[in-house]
């Protein structure tokens, strides 16, 4: 195992981070595999499993038994991670530019096309290998204006040349999802298997580029540009482990135990990998996702819970108005799975309190959260 430092823009003098990778197996052998946790620095549970992740690997690396490449970043945010305000973690939002921490990853794809265009061959696989060796040294030429710029640049130059891209996140109140283009489903199955996904969206862009957008968004557009020209490129998945509270080791390790027999199952590490579970729900669109909204504020009293599937018109919660003594209650317009659910328990007038994952889409547009 090599443990690589990629320093980050400092914002003012005096002051320094960095990010850490950790690269497994052999240097040389066939494939990459890039997972990384904690790009929201407030959702932990990522760096949890990638803890344990990392001393699964160490043994298995000391046995010889991995054939690719693996290579992780349990803090994927170490500026994120700082921002505390008044004992409140604010790691989804950058405090100097107001931005997503997960939105706005560059895109070099004309770039990369107009480079590679007069180089490519009859050969998909040699194709596939130029374009990424270009994508990295493109990538080595932005020069990043601030801090939050340097960080997105260092994880986007970290997972570029992977075959597999998993970015370990969680949601507030949640069960276990994904978030992935229709186009990986099938790489994607086992990995949901393996998992215990209860819900998996698929969209082919979510919209904010975001850092699994910006590897599925780069590849489709060199697939559309050079048409049969290009062997296989890889995918990237969100995976949302439950909840902020779920930093739990029970859960590490189970979640631990899925990616290993993922990896297993791929070939990053030697040996069978167990039966497929059962799939627990079939995926369905993104665009298909409720946001439920309260129409008032007020407390909020919560009638389902995450993991029911509900039927169209029933109830999520009711906003109780302490002073007027009102019950408001606030329904589902479509049936679907309440997957998700808001840590407040106090409302205000169009805030969403849950998510319910519906089976047939109707959003278009920007569809994740802010």
């Amino acid at each position: 195992m090599q443990i690589h430092r990629h320093a980050l823009l400092a914002a003012v003098p005096g002051t320094a981070s960095c990010i850490h990778s950790f690269h497994y197996g052999p240097p040389t052998g066939e494939g990459k595999i890039y997972i990384q946790a904690a790009l929201h620095a407030d959702e932990l549970p990522g760096m949890l499993v990638l803890w344990h992740l990392k001393q699964k690997l160490a043994e298995l690396e000391a046995a010889g038994a991995l054939r690719k490449k693996i290579v992780l970043v349990p803090l994927a945010n170490p500026h994120g991670l700082e921002q505390v305000m008044m004992d409140a973690p604010q790691g989804r939002f950058d405090n100097d530019s107001r931005e997503n921490f997960n939105r706005f990853f560059v895109d070099v794809s004309q770039q990369v096309g107009a480079q590679v265009e007069s180089l490519l061959t009859t050969d998909p696989q040699h194709n596939t290998r130029l374009i990424r060796s270009t994508l990295l040294q493109v990538l080595a030429l932005q020069v990043p204006a601030t801090r939050l710029q340097s960080m997105r640049l260092t994880l986007q130059t970290l997972a570029c040349d992977a075959d597999i891209v998993l970015d370990l996140h969680c949601d507030f109140e949640s069960v276990q999802h994904l978030y992935l283009s229709p186009d990986a489903w099938p790489q994607v199955e086992a990995l949901a298997r393996y998992m215990e996904a209860r819900a998996c969206f698929m969209a082919r862009e979510a919209g904010g580029h975001s850092f699994d957008d910006c590897y599925t968004l780069f590849w489709a557009q060199m697939q559309a540009r050079f048409a049969g020209r290009i062997g296989a490129s890889g995918f990237a998945v969100t995976v949302e482990l439950r909840g902020v509270a779920d930093v739990d080791h029970a859960l590490a390790r189970k979640d631990c135990g899925g990616l290993i027999n993922y990896l297993t199952h791929v070939g990053a590490i030697e040996g069978c990998a167990p039966p497929l579970p059962l799939l627990l729900n079939a995926p369905t669109p993104l665009a298909g996702v409720e946001p439920v909204v309260s129409p008032s504020g007020g407390l909020i009293v919560f009638c389902a819970a995450v993991g029911d599937y509900l039927q169209a018109g029933q109830v999520v919660a009711e906003i109780i108005d302490p002073i007027t003594d009102s019950v408001t209650p606030v329904r589902c317009v479509r049936e679907g799975l309440l997957y998700v659910r808001t840590l407040r328990r106090m409302a205000t007038a169009g805030m969403p309190i849950a998510h319910v994952a519906g089976p047939t889409a109707y959003r278009q547009g920007y569809l994740l959260s802010p």
